[in-house]
C-alpha cells in the first residue's frame, strides 16, 4: 500500500487514541459521554450527511453491474450472519442485527476513499464513490428493518399482538428513524429534481463533516470505558468475516459470476476488504447492545487491515495482471 494509506491509518489510530485519553478523564464522564457523542452523531450529523448524499446521487451514471457485484454478496452475508445469530437465541433482541452490520459495513469514507485513490487512481475512485453513494442507504436501511422487527416482536411479551399490529409498529419505527427518514427525504428530493439551496447545502456539509472525527473520538472513549476483555474472541470472528469472507464473496460474484476484471473488480473487492466502519458503533450504541464488542471489532479489524490489504492486492494483481 502507498504511504498515503498508511498515513490515513495512522491518523485514525491517533484520533482514536485521543478519544481513549479523553475517556480516561473524569471530566468526560466515562461511557455516558461516549454514548452522548455517538447519539449526537447518529441523530444529528449522520442524517445531514445521508440526506445530502442521497439527494445528490446521479442514478443515470451509476455502473449498475459493478454495484450489483458488490451489494448482492454483501447484503447476502449480512442476512446470513443475522439468521445465524437469530438461531443462537441472543440475549438482546438487537444483537443479531448489530453483529450483522458490524461484519459487513465497511469504512468506505475515511479509509476507503484514500485507499481507492492511492491504489487505482481516478478510475477506481469513481467506482468506489458509486458504491459509497449507496452504501449506507442500502445496508443501514436493511438492518434497521430487521432490528425494528425484532424489537417489535420482543415488545409483545406473553400476549402476542396481531401480525398487522407488529408490522405497523415496525414500519413506524423504521420510517421515523435517524437513518431511514433522511434517506427517504433525500430520495424524494432527488426524484423531484430540486437543487439544494447553497446556504442549506453549506450547513449540511458542515454537519456531515463532523461524522468522522466524532465517531473516532467516540470509539476511543468507548474503549476506555468498556475495555477489550471478554470481547476479543467475538471481535476476531467478526473481523474475519469482514476482512476475509466478505471480499472473497465479492470477488467470486464479481469475477466468476459477472465477469468483471481490472480496476472495477479491484475497486469493489478492496471496498469489501476494508475494516469495519464506524456506523456499526453508532448502531450498537443506538440500541445499547454489544457496544464493547463492536468497538473492539473496529480497532481489531483496522489493525488487521494492515496485513490483509496487501494480500488482497497481490491476489487481484495475479487475477488481472497489468
Amino acid at each position: 500500500m502507498s504511504s498515503a494509506v498508511y498515513f490515513k491509518l495512522l491518523a485514525i489510530f491517533v484520533v482514536v487514541s485521543v478519544g481513549w485519553a479523553a475517556g480516561r478523564m473524569r471530566f468526560f464522564g466515562g461511557g455516558e459521554a461516549a454514548r452522548a457523542l455517538s447519539n449526537t452523531t447518529f441523530f444529528l450529523f449522520a442524517p445531514a450527511l445521508l440526506f445530502r448524499t442521497t439527494a445528490r446521487i446521479d442514478f443515470d451514471r451509476l455502473p449498475w453491474s459493478t454495484v450489483l457485484a458488490y451489494f448482492a454478496p454483501v447484503v447476502g452475508l449480512m442476512l446470513l450472519v443475522y439468521a445465524h445469530q437469530r438461531r443462537r437465541r441472543p440475549e438482546a433482541a438487537a444483537e443479531p442485527s448489530v453483529r450483522a452490520i458490524t461484519a459487513t459495513f465497511s469504512n468506505t469514507v475515511q479509509l476507503g476513499i484514500p485507499v481507492a485513490a492511492a491504489l487505482f487512481g481516478e478510475a477506481g475512485l469513481s467506482v468506489h464513490l458509486a458504491v459509497v453513494s449507496l452504501h449506507a442507504l442500502t445496508l443501514l436501511s436493511v438492518v434497521t428493518v430487521l432490528v425494528e422487527l425484532d424489537l417489535a416482536r420482543a415488545a409483545e411479551g406473553p400476549a402476542r399482538r396481531s401480525l398487522l399490529a407488529t408490522l405497523g409498529t415496525t414500519v413506524r419505527n423504521t420510517v421515523i428513524h435517524p437513518v431511514v427518514l433522511p434517506v427517504l427525504l433525500g430520495l424524494g428530493w432527488n426524484v423531484a429534481g430540486w437543487p439544494i439551496p447553497p446556504a442549506v447545502d453549506e450547513i449540511l456539509v458542515m454537519l456531515g463533516q463532523a461524522v468522522v472525527p466524532a465517531c473516532l473520538i467516540a470509539i476511543g472513549m468507548s474503549l476506555a470505558h468498556y475495555g477489550i476483555r471478554g470481547s476479543l474472541a467475538a471481535a476476531a470472528a467478526l473481523s474475519v468475516l469482514k476482512l476475509v469472507v466478505q471480499p472473497a464473496l465479492v470477488l467470486a460474484v464479481g469475477h466468476f459470476g459477472l465477469g468483471l476484471s481490472g480496476v472495477p473488480l479491484a475497486a469493489i473487492v478492496m471496498c469489501a476488504a476494508l475494516p469495519a466502519g464506524t456506523n456499526s458503533m453508532m448502531f450498537s450504541q443506538r440500541y445499547a447492545t454489544r457496544e464493547a464488542e463492536v468497538t473492539t471489532t473496529l480497532v481489531v479489524s483496522t489493525l488487521a487491515f494492515v496485513v490483509s490489504a496487501p494480500l488482497w492486492i497481490a491476489l487481484l494483481q495475479w487475477l488481472s495482471p497489468p
